[in-house]
């Protein structure tokens, strides 16, 4: 019996974001086998009809490439079976194999590939954080249509001597390693290398990374940020948003960019983290209110949207990522001086926010299985899983002591 095999927009399963997720299914000999592709799409940005993402999907071309890669992954090892004669079922055409990806041993491509695969899923910012990666890793090796193999200890030495000469920071050159072990990560688990050609076990990422500067600040430091008296609009914009994040547990600035009025209910903040998709259920402090509210008050008619940030012009995904590089850049300036009229210790951005909430939890006492004392990249996971673990009336507990 011939068999069928297509992608399919999975409307028997939603996600917690409306989306549903895109499945391979494969029919054959009367039975049909599902899996997933790894990434979700909203139902208005389907075409049900033609089985595919319609005009007003953002990531259009890169959904349908990865679709086309799949399909025609399939479709190859389909016919190589039928030539050599060897029998198959739906299931066992879909269980992975050292030669069922669409990849190959080659270091650029997988980097390529890993990078559409996060502008698919809308991670536009780290996709061009990955893209900065793979540009300083072809100009230090002149190609990187190279074998995973040719990257071993050595070579990261060396790479690393290299970087150090050109002057960056430590801290900088973990970044791209890490991107680095990251698609190497992403080719052993689709089979695309063995375990054996991985360098990182020698070479531990750990040596060319060192502490962040300094990020929090006390609450009397704080506080004199809250009641700093802005000189120009942006400047009283950027201390209304600094003081959002920290009364409401350190949301950062895409979380707070992306706010509706629907995310408040009963009078906390409810939203899922761009960044880990974690759902996130906050009560809301007077002054996080008293922001709301003047807001709402003076917003154009029929926005959303809680802060000024988004207009009815920024449409798609690289309109609303570049909008929120523009506007973070003049926010962080604006606190920037903020913070040197103030005389603090520290350079005063959005993030410090974050770290302020933390500390200040934690020097009041507040156990730091509920909020680490840092939210860094390396701690943010855990500090979320933390949250999500404790009775909503610990939080609340703990939130009061940012009064």
């Amino acid at each position: 019996m011939s068999e069928t095999v297509k992608v399919l927009c999975y409307k028997s399963k939603t996600l917690s974001d409306g989306k549903h997720p895109l499945m391979v299914r494969v029919c054959k000999d009367g039975k049909k086998k599902y899996q997933s592709l790894g990434i979700s799409i909203h139902p208005s940005h389907w075409d049900f009809k033609k089985n595919e993402p319609n005009e007003s999907c953002p990531n259009r071309d890169e959904i349908r490439m990865l679709i086309q890669q799949k399909l025609f992954e399939l479709q190859k090892t389909i016919l190589s079976k039928r030539i050599e004669g060897k029998e198959f079922t739906a299931s066992s055409l879909l269980k992975p194999t050292a030669t069922s990806s669409c990849l190959h041993n080659n270091v650029e491509e997988c980097f390529s590939h890993y990078i559409n695969e996060l502008k698919v899923q809308d991670r536009l910012r780290y996709a061009g954080m990955y893209e900065v990666s793979l540009n300083s890793f072809k100009k230090y090796a002149g190609s990187l249509d190279i074998p995973f193999s040719d990257i071993d200890v050595t070579w990261l030495k060396k790479y690393e001597t290299w970087m150090l000469q050109q002057g960056l920071a430590v801290n900088t050159i973990g970044t791209r390693v890490r991107h680095l072990r990251a698609v190497f990560n992403m080719a052993i688990e689709h089979h695309v290398i063995d375990k054996e050609c991985y360098p990182f076990n020698a070479y531990k990422v750990s040596k060319v990374s060192q502490s962040p500067p300094k990020r929090a600040m006390t609450k009397a430091d704080v506080q004199r940020v809250i009641e700093y008296q802005g000189k120009t609009d942006m400047e009283r914009f950027a201390i209304d948003l600094f003081t959002f994040s920290y009364f409401t547990a350190g949301i950062n600035f895409i979380d707070m960019a992306m706010l509706k009025h629907d995310n408040i209910v009963d009078g906390k903040l409810c939203y899922i983290r761009a960044k880990t998709k974690k759902q996130i259920i906050i009560p809301l402090q007077e002054k996080s209110k008293e922001i709301i509210s003047h807001y709402s008050d003076s917003s154009v008619s029929g926005s959303s949207y809680i802060f000024p940030i988004f207009s009815a012009y920024h449409k798609n995904e690289i309109q609303k990522a570049n909008r929120l590089h523009k506007v973070l850049t003049k926010i962080n300036r604006a606190l920037k001086h903020i913070g040197e009229d103030l005389g603090l210790p520290i350079k005063l951005t959005t993030y410090v926010a974050r770290h302020s909430f933390a500390t200040v939890l934690k020097r009041a006492g507040v156990s730091t299985s509920i909020i680490s004392e840092s939210l860094g990249h390396s701690s943010e996971k855990i500090t979320q899983i933390y949250l999500d673990s404790f009775e909503k009336s610990q939080i609340d507990e703990a939130m009061s002591y940012l009064k």
